[in-house]
């Protein structure tokens, strides 16, 4: 039977991927685009229907997930219009921002309904994620860590989600908690009297061209460096790893998911 997606970004650069990916042949039998979510729905003459985030109900009615490439504020208001909805729907998010709280709420909403949230849905990024935690869990503080992220002139947010996650992991790696011990660049500007503060996770941006997206964690200590570094050279590799997603979350129970439930590495 096919999975029944709404897209919601559906016009953005990742949605239009999606939409691609769903309707190419190797997804032509398991799933089929019921519907699409867009801020201005008029310039997008597509084979199903779009809605504004004035319409949710109408956007999710049709769906068996939605797959979600946002906002963090419609992220959170689709996840409540599908827990409302009681219909055993899901959410396969790859929205980046989401702060603390937000995060909170998310996985309050996740006792009720099946959630996948992901900062990046790049199944090398995954990969990379837990070769990160288990350097960092070999390596003591006597070894500095240090991300640096890459991306397009347009990206947003900075740190990007994944460069956190990779922060994260890191900091998982070493039993601690990421705010506590993360540096970022506006801490470091100006300063000229002080060393690097040992134990803790530095981290650098970068914005330009048409970079999809690129991430090094580096750890340095006496006469020695590791690094571990993923490139991103094609989008569709979102759009393929969102897929897999959503047929990995069908008929999963309630609860908070990750791309490392996805691929096992948990």
């Amino acid at each position: 039977m096919d999975i029944k997606i709404g897209i919601a970004g559906v016009t953005g650069r990742v949605g239009r991927l999606i939409t691609q990916e769903a309707q190419s042949q190797t997804h032509q039998d398991t799933i089929k685009i019921a519907s699409g979510l867009a801020a201005d729905p008029s310039p997008a003459p597509l084979s199903f229907p779009i809605f504004t985030d004035k319409n949710l109900d109408d956007f999710i009615r049709p769906t068996d997930c939605i797959i979600d490439f946002s906002t963090p504020d419609l992220t959170l208001s689709l996840a409540r219009a599908l827990q409302s909805s009681k219909k055993n729907q899901y959410l396969v998010s790859g929205t980046t921002g989401l702060t603390s709280s937000q995060m909170e709420e998310l996985e309050a909403l996740s006792q009720y309904i099946p959630i996948l949230h992901a900062t990046n849905m790049s199944m090398g990024v995954n990969a990379l994620l837990a070769l990160v935690e288990q350097a960092a869990n070999i390596l003591d503080e006597d070894w500095d860590i240090e991300i640096l992220e890459t991306h397009h002139r347009h990206k947003k947010d900075a740190p990007s989600g994944t460069a956190l996650s990779l922060g994260q992991a890191a900091a998982n790696g070493r039993g601690q908690d990421l705010c506590n011990i993360a540096e970022y660049g506006d801490q470091r500007h100006g300063l000229s009297d002080r060393e690097r503060s040992k134990g803790t996770i530095g981290f650098a941006v970068q914005r330009g061209g048409d970079i999809v997206g690129d991430h090094m964690v580096s750890f340095f200590a006496g006469g020695e460096a590791i690094s571990l570094a993923h490139r991103a050279t094609d989008r569709r590799l979102f759009a393929r790893g969102a897929l897999r997603a959503t047929q990995w979350l069908s008929g999963r129970p309630p609860g908070l998911y990750s791309m490392k439930d996805v691929l096992n590495l948990s």
